[in-house]
């Protein structure tokens, strides 16, 4: 059967049994064969070795996880999550209170918020958020915008890849 991948884990196959003290692992490995060209074998095991990865295949793994999460969070309705980081000056005039009044208005999404000092009068807050991609962006863009904030960026990704789920439910109305 070319072109198809041949699974021995299928739900209705009896598994085989393990070797003595070996405990069998929820999720089974699909083994299959990957044609690149020389040119990309190197690239590819150029990029292993840079992001010291135990193998090509956490590496392809980790390059699929990166797509699907890509592909998942162009629906603005996905679970998805971010990362915000700030920088501001804490003596700015009222910085720390129009993002307190931020924070709390995207309450139910902010999962997490951190402050760090640092040298010379410079803060950093870093904000975790949860909810639908379209309200954790909206969140973020709000508070990168607050008035003070010297620098602000997020980063989004989606709990999917690593089998999860946000948690977050929509009980209230938007």
């Amino acid at each position: 059967m070319a072109g198809e991948a041949r699974r021995s884990d299928r739900p209705e196959a009896e598994p085989r049994p393990l070797p003595k003290g070996r405990k069998r692992k929820d999720k089974y490995v699909v083994r299959l064969g990957v044609s690149l060209e020389p040119d990309l074998l190197a690239l590819l095991d150029g990029w292993v070795r840079a992001r010291n990865s135990s193998s090509r295949s956490e590496a392809l793994r980790a390059l699929i996880r990166k797509e699907l999460a890509e592909h998942e969070l162009g629906d603005p309705n996905s679970d998805s999550v971010a990362s915000v980081l700030l920088l501001y000056r804490h003596d700015a005039p009222n910085v720390l209170r129009r993002l307190t009044a931020v924070e709390h208005r995207w309450g139910v999404h902010v999962r997490s918020s951190s402050h760090v000092h640092l040298e010379g009068g410079s803060c950093m807050q870093l904000i975790g958020l949860v909810g639908k991609r379209v309200e954790v962006v909206n969140a973020a863009e709000d508070l990168r915008g607050v008035k003070g904030i010297a620098y602000g960026q997020y980063s989004l990704g989606t709990p999917l890849v690593a089998g999860g789920t946000t948690g977050h439910r929509h009980p209230h109305r938007h």
